[in-house]
């Protein structure tokens, strides 16, 4: 059946916000799940994959011969061996072609590097876990600029690693660094030049830099663990601040805008809703909790929430897939039919959410993909299909945390073993 066919070049997709707005797509899996396309063996890592002009994008990591992971997933030590970044033919798999270079793990969790290739403009550009941040050309990898972040601003790798996904505004590209003044920095996506830093906190935090729509004018949201800051994308100039702490530096989901709200949540700390106005923001409501057991709102980890229909839908700290008013915060249902395999509340059990049309696709921790629907009267789940072995075992029970694309009516996941494309196309009548 003829649709839409749409690329998903980046992050949350063309736009940035979870949304899949190809058509032709089936309304329920097939028995035994949907034709897988192909399967390519890659490394380890959680950067999802990014789609553009019939080309795969992702970054994974090899270990150098006889390096070991350490025996706890929390151990800081120096772990030799080397980041990829591999191109594949969004047809058949085939590889392209791949960069890769010498990269030593210092972080916790130290499978592979953390975000998802951007492309634009004929270039690609990916972030390593390190802090290798790198422009290359997108049809044949050939290196065009590149920055060592820890180098150049003398900053030490975060616990969890460099996980912010660079956010292209114009031709910047903005990045978490890190620093005192250098929290935020914008490079210029041609040259690689610096073209403006901005902000001091003592850790950067792993939420991606994020563009909203403020009376009128595009502004970038930059959330660290100390607080919501709202920037000038052309030249870094700080236009407000919110307070909003999150422990151990946690501020990881991506922010996400509806109309003239905007919304942030953190593990331990929950949630904060803010009005957009023309000056500084208004506190809609926020979380008065500070735990990650006795909750109110949503206290997400890694999954982005989606604000739609007058709610937010969200993944919480165990697992709890959960509906908010979005006016008031009040908790309207929640389930742990998406998210865990027995039912049982688990510690940063996760599932991404990605809508399409009136439905959502689910990707959960287990390698599911699940269809359902989302209201404000509860969760409906319509049809599930294995896709992917979780293999992570970093959490203390095998995982799979990394985002899937959708594009050319098909899926792109990948675990720490192999990356698949299957088709989500609806069948021809």
């Amino acid at each position: 059946m003829a649709g839409r066919a749409d690329d998903w070049p980046q992050w949350l997709g063309p736009q940035r916000d979870s949304v899949w707005r190809e058509t032709g797509i089936l309304d329920r899996f097939p028995p035994g799940g949907p034709p897988v396309r192909w399967r390519v063996p890659i490394g380890g890592g959680f950067s999802g994959p990014a789609v553009a002009k019939g080309r795969v994008y992702v970054m994974d990591r090899t270990l150098s011969p006889n390096a070991a992971k350490p025996a706890s997933p929390f151990d800081r030590g120096a772990i030799p061996g080397q980041e990829r970044i591999l191109c594949l033919n969004a047809t058949d798999g085939r590889q392209l072609w791949q960069s890769s270079y010498p990269c030593a793990y210092t972080m916790s969790y130290p499978a592979g590097p953390r975000t998802t290739p951007l492309i634009h403009g004929g270039k690609v550009f990916t972030l390593g876990g390190e802090g290798n941040l790198h422009c290359l050309d997108a049809a044949s990898g050939r290196p065009i600029w590149s920055h060592d972040l820890k180098r150049d601003y003398h900053v030490p790798t975060p616990m969890w690693g460099f996980a912010g996904h660079p956010l292209l505004a114009g031709n910047h590209l903005i990045c978490l660094v890190g620093g005192d003044g250098t929290t935020v920095v914008a490079f210029d996506k041609d040259t690689g030049q610096e073209r403006w830093r901005a902000l001091s906190a003592k850790e950067p935090g792993y939420a991606p830099p994020t563009l909203i729509r403020c009376e009128g004018k595009t502004r970038v949201v930059v959330w660290d663990p100390e607080s919501v800051n709202c920037l000038d994308p052309a030249t870094g100039h700080l236009e407000w601040t919110v307070p909003f702490t999150s422990r151990t530096g946690l501020s990881v989901a991506t922010p996400r805008q509806a109309g003239d709200r905007l919304f942030v949540t953190a593990f331990y700390d929950g949630s904060l809703m803010l009005r957009l106005t023309g000056g500084q923001p208004q506190v809609l409501w926020q979380s008065t909790k500070h735990s990650e057991r006795n909750t109110d709102g949503l206290h997400s980890l890694i999954s982005t929430p989606f604000l739609d229909d007058g709610c937010v839908y969200g993944v919480c700290s165990y697992g709890q897939l959960r509906g908010l008013d979005a006016t008031t915060g009040r908790r309207l249902w929640e389930t742990l039919a998406a998210t865990t395999a027995d039912g049982q509340e688990t510690r940063w059990a996760n599932a991404f959410l990605v809508k399409n049309g009136a439905r959502y696709f689910l990707f959960n921790e287990k390698g599911d993909l699940i269809i359902a629907q989302l209201s404000p009267r509860g969760y409906t789940e319509i049809s599930r299909a294995h896709l992917l072995e979780p293999t992570n075992p970093d959490p203390g029970r095998l995982v799979v945390w990394s985002h899937p694309a959708f594009a050319d009516r098909c899926v792109f996941a990948r675990n720490d073993r192999e990356i698949i494309c299957a088709s989500l196309a609806q069948a021809a009548r």
